[in-house]
């Protein structure tokens, strides 16, 4: 029997997004403030990004929210091109977001590691990308569970 709800221990150095209603792109924030991680310098990690919705909108059909994993070796990432990508976690209409069905609240999970491309960075984040018509908008709280 498949188990549908991991359970993973929370810890608030590791929280990404604390609360509110995204109405914008932009970088997670925790306590109003943009949330960044420092991983350690040459320390190799991985884990588990814990996202809990709790609102997710999708009534217009053509809401999508792309919840980006990235990496930098800057510590307040303001140098574009060293700001990477690493993954991703897409949400929202069906019709937009790439999947089958549109996204529904609850808990997604996004496998992430602190190496892209064979260099291990010190400093991650999440990014918000919203696109569409926001009306109620999405919220959510996310962590990292290091495994």
């Amino acid at each position: 029997m498949a188990q549908q709800n991991h359970h993973y221990q929370f810890d608030a150095a590791l929280e990404l997004r604390d609360a509110g209603l995204i109405t914008a792109s932009a970088a997670s924030l925790v306590d109003s403030a943009a949330k960044i991680l420092d991983l350690g310098a040459g320390s190799y990690v991985e884990g588990v990004v814990v996202v809990d919705f709790v609102t997710i909108e999708v009534a217009t059909g053509n809401e999508k929210l792309e919840i980006e994993w990235q990496l930098s070796s800057v510590a307040d990432f303001s140098t574009a091109s060293l700001v990477f990508c690493a993954s991703v976690l897409k949400v929202g209409d069906s019709s937009v977001n790439g999947s089958g069905i549109d996204t529904v609240a609850g808990r997604y999970t996004l496998r992430v590691s602190n190496e892209f491309n064979g260099t291990v960075y010190r400093y991650a984040r999440l990014y918000e990308r919203y696109t569409g018509t926001i009306d109620t908008g999405y919220s959510f709280k996310a962590f990292l569970a290091v495994q």
